[in-house]
Formats: structure tokens, C-alpha cells, sequence
């Protein structure tokens, strides 16, 4: 198939790229710039593309992945920064004029990269799933799920169409890019001090596999669905138990922290589809990437 991929060149997007490559897929990157030679590990073709400007050419694509989204650097939540107004029109217009365009190009699938975000304030310790009415409580949530809705409703008549309410992504970076990791094995490695914290993650080769999987699925299976799309509960503590072990570091590892309060996601949906994520197996395989990554 011909798979356009928005934000292609970023960290997330680069896993959903290779995984397409890897597929035998013509592969279309919609960034801002091109991809840098050797990038990517086979030929991807680019057109440049921003949400805040006119929708891409989208002739011949056979399937869209619309990852890109504007904030400010290294924010999602609160990545409006003091432009509000801006980022409505850039990620929600930006994407919504998308959606539209795929569906008169005859783009057959769509699918939009969203995030837990969109469940919001409910309490510490909440079992996330899909039933649950999302109840986003930062702008990022409420343009994501509004995304999603909008997306949703152009579900049928040949038009398919899904979204993947993602956790915090990690996984090695591409060249020139950093992982999301990068500062605090850093700090880490020299002696800084580390607030305890437990969180979700998922690998950014999980959510290729889960991308790939919703491709190849019936479109009834999607139906404008959300997919919850997650793996480990990570305390800081453990991740860089394995850090120093790998940099043999002997530096003091933060408390553990309370994970109790941490709301785990029901990734039901995807996981009777067949998708299973690499749990803590393939966080151990990737940490000697992100550590030398770090010089």
C-alpha cells in the first residue's frame, strides 16, 4: 500500500515509518522537512506539510497516519504554552481539515494518533477503558478527543477510520534525535538527585505493531473506535536499577514511588485483535541504545 504518515521524522513516527518499510510499503513522509539521508533504513518519499497550512496532495495514498501534532518543546500536556488560540487552530483545524481531505482523495483508512490524556481528571488508581466517558481536564486532552470525534463520525462508506489513545512512548532515537529518557538517564548517570515517580509507557515499536494491526484489520472492526494502547507500569526506581547496571553506575536510586495511584489502561480492544507488546523484555533490549545515545 501507499501510507502517508504525518510527523513521520519525529521519535514515534519513525518506528511507524520503518514498520511500513518493513511491510513493503511506499512510504510517504508529510513533515515540515525532509528526512535527512540515511534517516530512515530504505527510500521514503516526502511532501512538506504543516497543520497550520493548506492539506497535503493525497492522490494514490491508500492509508493515512496522522501523528503530527504542534506544542511546545517537550510539552503535550500544556504544550500550548501561552498561545491557546494557536494550538486550537493548528492541531485541531490542522487535523480535522486532514481528515476531510483524506476522505475526498478516497484515502481508504485513517488513523489518529490520540493519547490517554482524553480520560482527564478521574481519580488516581482509575481502571482506564474504553467505555469510560473521557473527561479531559488539560487543552491537549480536549483537541485530542475532539479529534477523535470528528474523525469518528467520517467512519463508513468505504472510509475507515480509528484512533489510538497512546501512554508515554519510549524507545531508541533515530539519528539526530533524542528519546524521551535522554535528560533523565543523563542526570542520573551524574548524580542528580531523582523524584520517584511510577508511570504507563508503551514502545514506540509496540505502537507500530498496533498501527500495522489496525491497517490490516476489517473496517469493521475499527468503526470510529478508540484503542487504548499501552504496556508497563514503570516505577523510576526499577528503570534505572537497569540503567545502572548497564552504565555500572553505583549512584543512589530514587525511593520507589506509589502505585496504587497510578491508573493502569485496559487494552482489551487491541489485544483481541492479536496485538501483544513486548512488556519488560524489550524495555531490557532497548536500554544499552538509550543509554550510549547519551554520549
Amino acid at each position: 500500500m501507499k501510507l502517508a504518515i504525518t510527523g513521520a521524522t519525529g521519535l514515534v513516527g519513525r518506528f511507524v515509518a520503518e514498520e511500513g518499510l518493513a511491510a513493503g510499503d511506499t512510504v510517504l513522509s508529510l513533515s515540515r522537512s525532509a528526512p535527512r539521508p540515511g534517516f530512515f533504513s530504505g527510500p521514503v518519499m516526502h511532501e512538506a506539510f504543516d497543520l497550520h497550512g493548506a492539506p497535503p496532495n493525497l492522490e494514490g495514498v491508500d492509508a493515512l497516519v496522522h501523528l503530527a501534532f504542534h506544542h511546545a518543546p517537550g510539552r503535550y500536556r500544556g504544550g500550548e504554552g501561552d498561545d491557546p488560540d494557536g494550538f486550537r487552530r493548528a492541531n485541531l483545524d490542522g487535523s480535522l481539515r486532514l481528515f476531510e481531505t483524506a476522505r475526498r482523495y478516497g484515502v481508504c483508512r485513517v488513523l489518529f494518533l490520540s493519547s490517554r490524556a482524553v480520560y482527564g481528571d478521574y481519580p488516581e488508581g482509575t481502571h482506564l477503558h474504553e467505555g469510560l466517558a473521557p473527561h479531559p481536564d488539560t487543552l491537549y486532552g480536549e483537541i485530542k478527543f475532539l479529534a477523535e470525534q470528528a474523525l469518528a463520525e467520517l467512519h463508513g462508506s468505504g472510509f475507515a477510520a480509528a484512533s489510538l489513545r497512546a501512554t508515554g512512548i519510549y524507545g531508541p532515537p533515530g539519528p539526530g534525535q533524542q528519546h524521551k529518557w535522554e535528560g533523565l538517564f543523563r542526570d542520573f548517570l551524574y548524580g542528580a538527585a531523582i523524584a520517584p515517580r511510577v508511570a504507563t509507557e508503551v514502545h514506540g515499536a509496540d505502537l507500530a505493531r498496533a498501527v500495522r494491526l489496525l491497517l490490516t484489520v476489517s473496517s469493521e472492526e475499527l468503526s470510529g473506535k478508540a484503542f487504548n494502547l499501552s504496556d508497563l507500569v514503570l516505577d523510576r526506581h526499577d528503570l534505572l536499577a537497569q540503567v545502572a547496571r548497564l552504565a555500572g553506575s553505583e549512584w543512589p536510586l530514587p525511593p520507589r514511588a506509589d502505585a496504587t495511584q497510578v491508573s493502569e489502561m485496559d487494552c482489551g480492544r487491541l489485544r483481541a485483535l492479536g496485538w501483544e507488546p513486548g512488556g519488560e523484555a524489550q524495555l531490557i533490549e532497548s536500554l544499552p541504545a538509550m543509554i550510549s545515545a547519551i554520549g
